[in-house]
């Protein structure tokens, strides 16, 4: 697993369109966050993983995200109360770009992958964020584990134990 610096302007890794087009990817699957995924909102065994990663890391917030092709919803949260977002404001879209890699912000103000999105601008003023995707079986993004603090960071954090707490994810989202 290694961490995504942020890209330059003209080598985005991965473009919506071939993110979508992907035979097996979660929005071919019809799945649009209401019937497989969506019936994993409020698993617990979920909530645990989101708790054990906002623990773990020392953050206000944790989430288990799904994005789909209109919109991210939360499939356990701790520290916000929304349950989704819309696709464009998803914080997860540059994590779920780059399966395999985690992506970090140590201050999301200053990463211009971020720093024009409403959720720095305004409530809930992330300011660090790491993020690692959510694969299904045959090695597509879902969505992603996330944590987030809006308190920046000097450095990145390991990763380790994000990564362990994401597979468990995987394994709890791909039954």
């Amino acid at each position: 697993m290694k961490i995504v610096a942020p890209p330059s302007r003209s080598d985005d890794p991965c473009t919506e369109r071939e993110a979508l087009a992907k035979p097996g990817g979660a929005a071919s699957r019809k799945t649009e966050g209401r019937t497989v995924l969506g019936k994993k909102r409020g698993e617990p065994r979920l909530q645990h993983i989101v708790e054990a990663a906002a623990r773990d890391y020392d953050v206000p917030i944790a989430l288990v995200s799904i994005v789909d092709r209109r919109r991210e919803f939360f499939a356990a949260r701790t520290g916000i109360d929304l349950v989704e977002a819309p696709r464009e404001d998803a914080l997860c879209l540059h994590a779920i770009k780059t399966p395999g890699q985690a992506t970090v912000a140590t201050d999301a103000r200053d990463d211009r992958r971020f720093a024009d999105n409403p959720f720095v601008t305004g409530p809930p003023h992330v300011r660090f964020y790491a993020a690692v995707p959510l694969l299904d079986r045959a090695g597509y993004a879902l969505g992603a584990l996330c944590i987030i603090d809006p308190e920046p960071r000097i450095q990145a954090p390991s990763l380790f134990n994000l990564i362990k707490l994401a597979r468990e994810a995987e394994r709890i989202l791909d039954r």
